[in-house]
This record gives C-alpha cells, structure tokens and sequence, in this order.
C-alpha cells in the first residue's frame, strides 16, 4: 500500500483572491498561462513519485473536478490516483469543514484503506519546486514524529506568517502564528548552525510553509480531539508532546494568498531569470493537455511576455504580460503588465456572426484596445477602442460592476463583457 499519502488543502471561499475565485475553487485558478494554482503541488508529488493524491475542497469545486479528470491519469499498474474530496455529509459528520485539521479529520474513513506510512500535508495555494523524497528522508533520518518545511524569512515578512524557534540540531521548540509587525520575537532568529549559503544576515526567522510529513501514528494522536487547524492549534500542541523537527527550505517559495501575491508571482515569470522555472525537464510542472495548435502571431511586438497554446495576436504591442490559452488579440491592441487568462474555447463564424448582430464583443481583446496593469479573467470579451487603467491612477478598492479594483489591481471578472469605447 501507499508508503506516502499526499493530501492537498484546497482552501476555503477564497476570499483574498476573490473575484478570482466567484466561480472556481482557490486552486483551480488559472496560473501562468495554462496551469492551475493545484498543478504545483501535485506536480511536486509526481515527481517525487508520491502518487495517492487526494484534494480536500468544499467550494465551487465543479470548474476542479473538471481540470483534474483531464490532466491527470494514471495507468491501472502504479496504483496512482488524484481524487478530490469534498465536504460531504456522512452519519458521524454533518457539517462544512470547520479547519484544515478538521478537514483531514473527517476524511480518516478514505484515508486509512491506503494504510499509508506517512501522510504529506501541501497547501493548494504555493508556488514553489521542492524535492519531496529529500524533504521525507530527513524526516525519516530525524526520528521526528512531525517535519514541517520552512523557509528563511526577513522580519517584514514573518509578520503573517507561522514562525518557528529551532535549535541546533532541528528541532523545533516554539511556534508563533502570525506575530505581527510589532511583536518581539528576537528569540526566534535562526541558530548559526542552521544558516546555509543561500540564507542572507537578513533572513533570520524560520517561517512554516504550511508543509508538513506525519507519521501516520503521529497523524492519527494529533487529530483525537477537537482542534480545526492545524497552524494555529495541532501543530503548537504537538511541538511540547511530540518530537517535531524542521526541514529548512531555501528555494523561491510563495504563497498566492491575495490578488497582488497572484498578480506579482505571474509576472515574475516573465523576467529573463524568473526565480520559479518551468523550464525544467527534469521536474517538469505538469497541467491539462488540451492538443492546441502553435500560438500565431502576426505582425506583432512581444516584450518579455508569455503566450500560452491556442492564440492570435495581430498587429499588437504586449511587454511584461502573460497571454492565456486561445487568447483572440485584435489589430492595435496594447498590453502592459496584463495577466489575461484566455477562453476556454474558441467562437465559431456562426457565434460571430450573432455577437455582431446583437453589437456584443467577441471574446477576446478587441481592435485598439489598450490595457495597463491588469487581471482580464477567462473568457472575457473585451470591446473595440475600450481603455483600461490607463486614464485615472487613482485606484480606490473596490465593487464597479463589471470590473473590481483589488489590491490596487484591476480585475475583470470571467465572462465579463465591456461594450466597445469602455473607459475603466
């Protein structure tokens, strides 16, 4: 049976990604160009050969489910699966996941017939490429009960994040959630001893990636109570009853927990060195094949930007921009630090035809359209001549009605449609 069972936490209503999360789970958000936020972790897994994946979700999981009965299955001979969970009603259990903890809990009756070893814990929500057999041979190495990755962090940053204390030899002996900008946690920079090469002066706290390894025993102990999270109260009570060691990451990590992690994280992509690499043959990230055709392009300027399978973009200037699958860009168009997610499909003559008839855009970007700093969700259509955040700076938080400005970041939600000349 499974030696490793991954189990990923999808979330909950996502609301700091929201209205990227209206009609999507937090994971299932398209990330990229052609991913999904889930495909990273369960990429980690597969690469690390931990194949019994399950997806703890309880929110608009219909848009998930989809994407990963697509993009991942396995052949009957490596006993591999990616199921989703959701919160279900059973005789024992009647309500809403209550915690990440709770969460695990009340999915024990599913988790047990894999009698697994050792139970791996992910966020749905990460960016990051981790060496998960390493990350479980030091724990095994250790002895501890419970691992859990971290990563160095400067003091600004380990304001809303979990901290930990470690001493020398690993093991953790406090931890902290979310200590605030004002906190004294001088007791909680790193040892010496634990400082590596790629960990600078300034990075001196040790913050919980919300990753975690648990022996199955250690699993079932820690969750015999009521306790719903397991930041916040499992692991805090663990660390003073059980041996519980830290494994130091010091690889890009970050967590896309708001709309301007999720904005900046896609844009760093488009930099000549981006800190995360999908380039890599070796661990490569892996996503739905969906058997598009080459992106075309014609007569058009691209300035260190991204375009995904599926697209024509003619006669337009894009710089620091990722254009999503079968993104349809009109003569004239502008994009600057656009994240356009694309369609889920492409319109046929006939549809056209109607959408000119009842003067409605066709999805895509329209002829002459200029965007800046943006988020254009899937399958919007955006009209001709319209202009969006190039007129007024003044970005005030937000509810607009066909767009919402969050984190200082205009969102246009999927399906939108903005009439030609819209001025945002």
């Amino acid at each position: 049976m499974a030696e490793v069972l991954s189990i990923v936490l999808g979330g909950g209503k996502g609301t700091r990604l929201f209205p990227l999360t209206q009609a999507r789970a937090k994971p299932a958000v398209p990330f990229g160009g052609k991913f999904r936020l889930v495909d990273i972790p369960i990429s980690n897994c597969i690469n690390a050969n931990f194949r019994q994946i399950y997806i703890l979700t309880q929110f608009n999981s219909a848009s998930l489910h989809l994407h990963l009965a697509k993009a991942y299955t396995f052949d009957s001979f490596s006993k591999g699966f990616v199921e989703i969970l959701a919160a279900e009603q059973t005789f024992e259990h009647s309500g809403w996941y209550e915690g990440t903890a709770d969460a695990v809990r009340k999915n024990f009756v599913h988790f047990r017939t894999q009698n697994p070893d050792y139970y791996l814990i992910l966020s749905g929500d990460q960016l990051y490429r981790m060496d998960l057999q390493d990350f479980l041979q030091k724990h095994k190495e250790s002895g501890a009960a419970i691992t859990i990755a971290c990563t160095p962090v400067v003091r600004d940053e380990a304001s809303q994040l979990g901290i930990l204390q470690a001493n020398k030899n690993k093991e953790i002996t406090e931890f902290m959630e979310k200590p605030g900008p004002t906190k004294d946690i001088s007791d909680f920079k790193v040892p010496a001893e634990l400082k590596k090469d790629k960990t600078t002066k300034n990075d001196e706290y040790l913050a919980s990636m919300g990753i975690y390894i648990f022996n199955a025993s250690a699993m079932e102990s820690c969750l015999d109570n009521d306790y719903t999270d397991f930041g916040k109260e499992i692991i805090p009570a663990a660390i003073h009853n059980l041996k519980v060691n830290a494994y130091v990451f010091n690889g890009y990590w970050e967590d896309i927990g708001t709309i301007r992690n999720f904005y900046e994280a896609n844009l760093e992509l488009t930099t000549l060195k981006p800190r995360f690499d999908f380039y890599d043959e070796d661990r490569p990230i892996y996503t739905h094949i969906r058997n598009l055709p080459p992106s075309k392009m014609n007569f058009s300027n691209m300035n260190q930007s991204i375009a995904a399978e599926g697209c024509i973009i003619t006669n337009a200037s894009i710089a620091n921009s990722i254009v999503g699958v079968r993104t349809i860009i009109e003569s004239g168009a502008s994009l600057n630090g656009v994240i356009c997610m694309g369609a889920d499909f492409y319109e046929t003559e006939a549809q056209k035809q109607q959408n000119a008839e009842a003067r409605v855009p066709n999805v895509g970007i329209g002829k002459g359209v200029i965007v800046k700093g943006a988020i254009i969700d899937k399958n919007a259509s955006i009209g001709e001549g319209c202009r969006i955040g190039i007129d007024d700076q003044t970005r005030v938080d937000g509810n607009y009605g066909n767009y919402y400005i969050v984190d200082g970041i205009i969102v246009i939600p999927k399906n939108t449609v903005l009439y030609p000349g819209t001025v945002i």
